[in-house]
């Protein structure tokens, strides 16, 4: 018997748009539904189609609710067809899947990587997976041409290739041709009176182009940058007195072949004005003698606009330490224009004494919270206190685990009296491979290397393992700091080392001390920034003889034998309030560092002390100063070792000379080091060219003064060698380098001479 079906289908969303059209032609006649069927399926589950049906077996059907089904399963964005069959009772649903995006491919792309590309795709919707449409494909095009305009690529072409496999799947390959970068030809500001347009120019990273251009990128032009160079041209001009400065306008014209890039930019300069005077307005808490002393605003100097936000800021901050987070500072200006000068007053509001009621923390992929949370000073549930946080957040920086850290408080809604603390970090590869090596006649090319993560699982533990194999010095050592030992930040240090070296010489011989030790020690904290250092450790040091050692090692083994063993107690202090450990700006480190051999065969005293100040000239340019003194003496008669003996020379101490070949040497000419040592750097530190204020790439000049003196060796100044260069300080993925050149300018016949060296990992 044949059966007979009444059908309607809408293939497009057109026709769905058209179902009142369609109803009258394709009209069913309402019926209560038995059963509901689904054909076409091949990916999606059942329950996603029944899920978004407006009717259930049971239901009654009719033309209304089909229509009401077909809107709902095309607003899913699975389904290429949708068609609605009656069987009597029952209801067919057949569905035609869109095809799915089985793998995304970049054909041609060398200017990003494609794992960056496809974040980017991933971004607007477009991954492996997911269903395929050509509106998303053409969003995906316009997308990747936005990535490539940023930078600078306007000439990029992308051609998108969509080849169906099986299962109804595709695979889309984006082929791009990237062509060449457009770049900055010409660059002019327009208005200008006070100074020149190439004063002006050298203020903006973007540029016409140089000799570092190929690094810097610094030709390309970008819409963000731009902006970033207009902000410093007007606060240049905010500097210098010209309160009325403005930025009228600019004009980025691209050539025909987008090729090439010209910027015109407009200012007014308007008036110098020159400060008459500041007067507090407000309620201050009574302390009006305590803000004006952060008054930066210097009354009969021209208007600045740096002191104007110092002074606001220090305000907010100085209202913070009391609890008032949300207090307001307005500097208002009262501008006589008739003879340029401009009186502020300065207008205070504390509002509200606040708490902090959570402290939010993100960017934190591998640190765990707990290693941030102990380093903070300002609790949740306290009140607020700028003093706090800003030592919390040295004090994360201080770590050395983070590129960036930043602190900003946010409103909390429905408690006016509370805020939150939202801690974004940038991590930094903490893991590093510290290499050193230096170039010379005697040792050619010297090489050490050590394996060491500072920041070991997240847990804010140190582990060292150190292999050396270089021609001097042979050594396998552990190194291992547990920070927070206690939950009161008592650090525990655990020492494990075998050391085989042969003092720095050119004779050839094959003498050497082997020293094998532990040692275990514990920081104490006194204050935020104040720490005491005391263990103890055993040690043993063996002086095997062999041809050339120097007469004063054998002179020592055959006095008090060729093995030594002594228990050393140590103490040291340190204080540390500098910005940041990696790349400091401003503060000071001070370390002190005492062993005494109480027992055994060796019995002496040992003590180094290091002083490091940074002094900021500006945001960009800095002063450094390093002092290291060290001293050492023999206790009951005995001579102080010759095996703890200081060194100097090198990398860390007086750069152009050969690493440890300063101060005394032995009859045979072997450099021996000696008990006592001083040391002093300086150094004027610059961002590098084209690099703009990049606190991770910076060059340096320096000056150089030390040596090492014998225990009975009087020390003048006459004595002291000095060195003068500049170098190369780089925070890279594999730790901190440094490059020097150096040329020694105070020097004696016989001292070993080293122009270039490089290390990864030391710090001054």
């Amino acid at each position: 018997m044949k059966k007979h079906f009444k059908r309607f289908r809408v293939r497009t969303v057109t026709a769905v748009c058209g179902l009142a059209f369609a109803a009258n032609t394709w009209a069913v006649e309402p019926f209560t539904v038995r059963d509901i069927r689904v054909e076409g399926l091949q990916r999606i589950e059942p329950g996603t189609v029944f899920g978004s049906l407006p009717f259930r077996v049971g239901d009654t059907y009719n033309d209304d609710k089909g229509s009401a089904a077909i809107r709902a399963l095309f607003a899913l964005g699975l389904f290429k067809d949708v068609r609605l069959e009656t069987q009597g009772d029952v209801l067919v649903v057949v569905v035609e899947e869109r095809p799915s995006v089985a793998d995304v491919d970049f054909v041609g792309t060398h200017e990003f990587d494609k794992d960056t590309l496809k974040k980017a795709l991933r971004d607007i919707g477009l991954t492996e997976g997911r269903p395929y449409d050509q509106a998303l494909a053409d969003r995906a095009e316009q997308e990747l041409k936005r990535q490539y305009i940023n930078h600078s690529l306007y000439g990029a072409e992308v051609v998108t290739t969509v080849t169906p496999i099986e299962r109804n799947r595709v695979n889309l390959t984006f082929t791009v041709t990237e062509g060449s970068p457009t770049r900055i030809r010409e660059m002019h500001i327009v208005g200008n009176h006070a100074f020149d347009e190439g004063t002006l120019k050298g203020l903006m990273e973007l540029d016409t182009g140089g000799w570092l251009s190929w690094y810097s990128k610094n030709d390309r032009y970008s819409r963000t940058k731009l902006n970033a160079d207009l902000e410093a041209l007007k606060s240049y001009y905010l500097q210098r007195g010209y309160l009325e400065f403005r930025i009228d306008s600019t004009q980025v014209a691209i050539s025909p072949d987008k090729q090439d890039i010209s910027i015109t930019i407009n200012i007014t300069e308007g008036e110098r004005y020159v400060v008459s005077g500041v007067k507090l307005e407000g309620d201050y808490l009574g302390k009006e003698e305590e803000f004006k002393t952060l008054i930066k605003i210097k009354a009969g100097e021209p208007y600045n606009a740096d002191q104007v936000t110092e002074t606001t800021k220090a305000f907010t901050d100085y209202f913070g330490n009391f609890g008032y987070a949300f207090a307001q500072v307005e500097a208002r200006p009262d501008i006589d224009r008739a003879n340029n000068r401009v009186y502020f007053r300065l207008v205070a509001e504390p509002s509200r004494r606040a708490y902090v009621r959570r402290i939010n923390i993100a960017g934190n992929n591998r640190t765990r919270d707990e290693v941030i949370r102990r380093e903070f000073r300002q609790f949740e549930s306290s009140w607020y206190d700028a003093d706090k946080i800003k030592l919390s957040r040295d004090r994360l920086d201080r770590l050395g685990y983070f590129k960036e850290v930043n602190v900003e408080t946010s409103d909390v809604p429905g408690a006016p009296d509370q805020v939150d603390l939202n801690l974004t970090v940038t991590e930094r590869p903490t893991g590093s491979l510290q290499l050193g090596a230096g170039f010379s006649s005697a040792e050619r090319l010297a090489l050490s290397f050590s394996i060491k993560q500072e920041n070991a699982f997240g847990t804010g533990n140190f582990l060292g393992v150190e292999v050396n194999t270089s021609k001097f010095n042979r050594t396998i050592a552990f190194n291992s700091v547990n920070p927070y030992f206690t939950a009161d930040g008592i650090s525990r240090t655990i020492d494990v080392y075998h050391r085989t070296s042969r003092p720095y010489d050119d004779q050839g011989g094959n003498y050497s001390l082997v020293t094998s030790g532990v040692g275990l020690r514990f920081g104490v904290p006194f204050s935020e920034t104040d720490t005491v250092f005391f263990g103890a450790g055993l040690e043993r040091t063996q002086i095997k003889p062999g041809t050339a050692i120097p007469a004063a090692y054998l002179a020592y083994a055959e006095q008090f034998g060729f093995t030594s063993t002594s228990v050393p107690l140590t103490i040291g202090w340190s204080r540390d309030d500098r910005d940041s450990a990696l790349t400091p700006t401003h503060g000071r480190f001070q370390r002190f560092s005492g062993e005494w051999g109480v027992a055994g065969d060796a019995r002496y005293l040992r003590a180094n002390y290091q002083y490091q100040q940074y002094v900021p000239l500006n945001k960009q340019y800095t002063l450094a100063f390093n002092g290291e003194l060290g001293w050492g003496e023999g206790l009951q008669g005995q001579p102080y070792p010759v095996f703890k003996n200081f060194f100097s020379g090198g990398l860390g101490s007086v750069r152009g000379f050969q690493q440890g070949t300063l101060g005394p040497r032995d009859v045979t000419g072997a450099s021996i080091g000696g008990p006592r040592k001083i040391t002093f750097n300086a150094e004027a530190i610059t961002p590098f060219p084209g690099a703009g204020n990049d606190r991770t790439l910076r060059l340096f000049g320096f000056f150089d003064v030390g040596n090492v003196y014998g225990a009975n060796e009087p020390i003048t100044f006459s004595t002291l060698r000095a060195s003068t260069g500049f170098g190369l300080s780089w925070l890279s993925p594999i730790g901190p380098l440094r490059i020097a050149i150096a040329q020694a300018i105070r020097k004696e016949p016989g001292d070993r001479i080293q122009r270039v060296q490089f290390q990864i990992g030391t710090s001054f």
